[in-house]
């Protein structure tokens, strides 16, 4: 969709040119694995460097660092598929003025190990979404597609679709979760639609965040659509017979990033995006089966 106010993206923009590594948030995910909730953030949260990190949390326990990357300007994107962990781990090269890129995978109670060692990426690999088809093959969004790349080749065309796609997220074996402009699509692993959400945007979203009025992440559970509205600053569900309601409502400077369906709730990842020098604070809270917000990890603002 057309930025209504291009002018506001101007702050972003000059960041980018200036530091391209100080402003890659949102840039990872949030997965869930058995009764493991997995997130990509910065560790420590306040680091100038941007060293990326993977946080772990589980009902009962309190936020921790599960993976620490040793780069400056890094980042993780996350996958699962069965008990297994997929992480791939970004960094920028300043003095070349590009990025690299690696894959890392664990098992439960195993220490990650490289599969694919350090390879340069030029297409902003799994930052829209991915899943592996096997160690050596990897399905990622790539817009305004999906492509599949192979271990040391690059990306082809990995399926069909009748409409641009910015994000991707793997359901189950036989089912996938298609993000576009302004409508999600569930498919089967083939892209043939089998439910189709359209209009998610309020065209009168006032000022939304760098004048993205998007949807920035989905999740799907039980014919329940879960969204993370970028544009309106809040947290919705559209229920089986269509009724739309919002779960949680944010206020400047939080932004909505990242959502998951859990064994214990729905999962509502934000983070304040301020201009001031800062790193973003995080916010992250579930919402019970019985509609109680929990916090997980908040941080004062």
């Amino acid at each position: 969709m057309p930025c209504r106010h291009p002018w506001k993206l101007l702050p972003l923009l000059l960041l980018l040119l200036a530091a391209p590594r100080l402003l890659p948030h949102p840039t990872g995910n949030m997965v869930v694995v058995g009764q493991h909730v997995l997130w990509s953030y910065i560790s420590p949260v306040a680091d100038p460097d941007h060293r990326a990190c993977v946080m772990s949390w589980q009902p009962g326990a309190s936020p921790a660092v599960l993976l620490q990357s040793e780069y400056p300007g890094s980042d993780f994107m996350l996958s699962v598929r069965g008990e297994n962990v997929y992480a791939l781990e970004r960094r920028y090269l300043a003095t070349e003025d590009r990025f690299e890129a690696r894959l890392m995978k664990w098992a439960p109670g195993e220490a990650a190990a490289e599969i694919w060692p350090w390879f340069r990426d030029s297409w902003r690999v799994a930052e829209a979404g991915f899943f592996m088809l096997s160690d050596t093959r990897m399905v990622m969004g790539r817009y305004p597609g999906v492509a599949v790349l192979e271990k040391g080749g690059e990306p082809r065309p990995y399926l069909e679709f009748e409409a641009p796609i910015r994000r991707i997220r793997k359901l189950d074996e036989n089912r996938l979760l298609l993000l576009g402009e302004g409508a999600c699509w569930l498919t089967d692993g083939a892209g043939t639609i089998l439910k189709t959400w359209e209009s998610l945007l309020d065209e009168e979203a006032p000022d939304p965040p760098l004048g993205r009025n998007q949807v920035f992440d989905a999740d799907y559970r039980n014919g329940e659509l879960l969204l993370a509205y970028w544009g309106r600053r809040q947290y919705k569900v559209i229920r089986p017979d269509g009724r739309h309601i919002v779960i949680r409502q944010l206020e400047a400077p939080l932004t909505p990033h990242w959502v998951a369906y859990s064994k214990f709730g729905k999962l509502l990842f934000a983070s304040s995006l301020v201009f001031t020098g800062e790193t973003p604070k995080p916010d992250l809270v579930r919402i019970t089966e019985d509609g109680r917000t929990r916090p997980v990890w908040q941080m004062p603002r």
